[in-house]
């Protein structure tokens, strides 16, 4: 592999500038040949070499690497404060790689006691079959992790905020935990982006992101990402994306971009309105119980407001009268669509225990029947409470 191929995915130094800034510039300077100031869409699977061995930028075949998957992770290891970003088919392909390249058979991993249920399958289905073992902790609770831990650790993964609770880990606190036993962090950031939380610079070893959601933006691209400042580390799980082959196609890694040069003002947006719709939520006497960081009764309600900027627009909540009545209020709503996945533009409604969590039936991480998430999107904030409240009844 030459020297330029190496430089792949690498962040220069932009840290001088605001995430906005960087969210639409980095790793995207205007073309060299025509001036387009959009990144083209390299749809191409090899490339001419001028002799043996003699690569022009570096580029040999699109699997180990693609102009317009190196502009996309360029832009997310700046976005991230990181030095090696990595671009992939999907959020579990980018954790599949992680788990390969940093567990072996033998190792140990804490797992949150709230995870996004493709997560705990592929820790309770996938890595476990090839001798990977793991254990269930509250991430909440510094405490519960540390005493998690094994001798054979050698990963604590995070959610935060957690898919579908909305439970927040203090990252500073469980970094610490983590250097003092010597094992990786992983902070799983989909829900709040990096443009409302930078876990490396709380101290985690990689980040990692289903690109498909708030990155992404738009309900039209499916994707993941890793991201890490340690250098010896991004070498392995480059090797190791290389190697498994689950990249982002250009096209993808393209509408990816596209969609990021945005974050910033949506993620505005979806937080004034999930605040908007978490504070009716509360308030409204056909729910139980509303879980949102930004309320003050969110028991995550301080580390949130010390590690995030905003608090993000995914919002849960329990209604009074079980699991059908959580059903019918899914069933009725209109501008809500009823769907899986989130962080697009549009807003979503779904049932986690029948939909996005049923692979966590029975396990640790069961969700309560009663449980109902949305997804807050850009509309106007009055049509969506409208939409809630018809709904509830």
């Amino acid at each position: 592999m030459s020297d330029q191929h190496e430089q792949h995915g690498r962040s220069d130094d932009q840290g001088h500038r605001h995430f906005e800034t960087l969210a639409i510039h980095a790793g995207q300077p205007a073309d060299a040949q025509t001036g387009a100031v959009v990144t083209p869409i390299y749809q191409v699977s090899t490339y001419k070499q001028d002799g043996v061995g003699g690569l022009r930028g570096g580029y040999e075949y699109s699997r180990s690497a693609n102009p317009t998957r190196t502009a996309l992770e360029q832009n997310l290891a700046a976005l991230e404060g990181g030095t090696r970003g990595l671009a992939f088919a999907s959020g579990l392909a980018a954790e599949d790689c992680l788990l390969r390249a940093v567990l072996a058979p033998g190792d140990h991993v804490v797992i949150p006691d709230d995870a996004y249920g493709g997560t705990f399958r592929l820790f309770a289905k996938v890595v476990e079959r090839w001798g990977v073992r793991w254990s269930v902790a509250d991430t909440s609770n510094v405490q519960a992790v540390r005493d998690a831990l094994r001798p054979e650790t050698r990963l604590i993964w995070v959610e935060t905020p957690s898919n579908p609770l909305l439970g927040v880990t203090d990252i500073a606190a469980l970094a610490g935990v983590a250097r003092q036993a010597g094992v990786h962090l992983a902070v799983d950031n989909t829900f709040a982006s990096p443009y409302l939380q930078q876990p490396l610079a709380l101290g985690a070893d990689i980040v990692v992101h289903s690109t498909t959601k708030y990155m992404g933006g738009h309900s039209d691209v499916v994707g993941g990402a890793l991201v890490t400042s340690d250098a010896e580390l991004g070498e392995q799980l480059a090797y190791h994306q290389n190697a498994m082959g689950a990249v982002a196609g250009p096209f993808d890694a393209w509408l990816v971009m596209r969609g990021i040069k945005t974050l910033a003002v949506r993620m505005d947006r979806h937080s004034e309105n999930a605040g908007r719709v978490a504070a009716m939520l509360e308030a409204h006497p056909r729910v139980a119980r509303v879980y949102y960081p930004g309320l003050d009764s969110h028991p995550g309600h301080e580390v949130a407001a010390k590690q995030m900027k905003a608090f993000g627009g995914m919002v849960s909540f329990r209604v009074e009268g079980g699991e059908q009545a959580a059903v019918d209020v899914c069933d009725r709503a209109r501008l809500f669509t009823l769907g899986e996945s989130l962080g697009g533009v549009e807003s979503l409604i779904e049932h986690p225990g029948r939909m996005t969590h049923a692979s966590v039936a029975g396990s640790a991480l069961e969700v309560p029947a009663d449980l109902v998430r949305l997804s807050v999107g850009i509309e106007a904030v009055d049509d969506l409470l409208a939409d809630l409240k018809q709904a509830l009844g």
